[in-house]
């Protein structure tokens, strides 16, 4: 754990959520979820200290573009500094729920992935369904959701997705909940290159790499 993190935790325990950041073993799984192999856009709420950010900076090709977004000042400049030289990646200070308009601006038509850690069992009920309507709204057909949290309630809100697939990953501390969220394509926007999530597998058992 970074000095920034903790101070940051220290600051908005709420917001920050947990006291340390993803496992080395988390950062893994989570990434696994997505499919590399070709062009990508990829939206992440909450990266933090960019632990997950970079996992995926790593593994992307050199087409693809990794949008942050991140509500806490120290921790966007940050990321600002650490992706200085990556042309693929696009920090943004500023609400998740701006996802829609920093696509457009960025002739991105949608998204084929979207990875948030941020507390949702935090947010008023209407600022949470409306998230969730913009991220659904953003992602493209067969596109996928990905959640890592410490409780699992947001399968109940979440049903605008046709469907979701959960584990409980206890190689983490805390355990987390991983859900994957899936969009199924219209039938009316068939032929269009789109994501194929893979497939989760089932409870995975305690590991001892909990480092970040």
């Amino acid at each position: 754990m970074s000095a920034l993190f903790f101070k940051r935790f220290l600051k908005r325990p709420f917001q920050i959520a947990s006291i340390v950041p993803s496992s080395k073993a988390l950062v893994e799984r989570v990434a696994n979820k997505m499919d590399f192999s070709q062009r990508r856009v990829i939206a992440e709420y909450g990266p933090g200290e960019g632990v997950h950010s970079r996992k995926i900076a790593r593994r992307m090709t050199a087409d693809s573009h990794l949008l942050l977004f991140e509500l806490d000042g120290a921790f966007a400049r940050d990321l600002t500094r650490q992706f200085a030289d990556d042309p693929r990646v696009h920090v943004i200070h500023g609400d998740a729920a701006t996802l829609p308009n920093e696509l457009r601006r960025r002739g991105f038509p949608e998204c084929d992935y979207i990875l948030s850690g941020i507390p949702f069992s935090i947010l008023p009920i209407e600022k949470k369904r409306a998230l969730l309507q913009k991220t659904y709204d953003a992602l493209a057909p067969n596109g996928a959701f990905i959640i890592y949290q410490v409780t699992n309630e947001l399968k109940q809100h979440a049903t605008l997705f046709e469907h979701g697939e959960s584990e409980y990953f206890l190689q983490n501390i805390p355990p987390m909940f991983i859900t994957v969220f899936h969009k199924t394509p219209s039938p009316h926007r068939r032929g269009r290159r789109t994501a194929k999530p893979k497939r989760l597998s089932g409870l995975v058992g305690v590991g001892t790499d909990s480092s970040a």
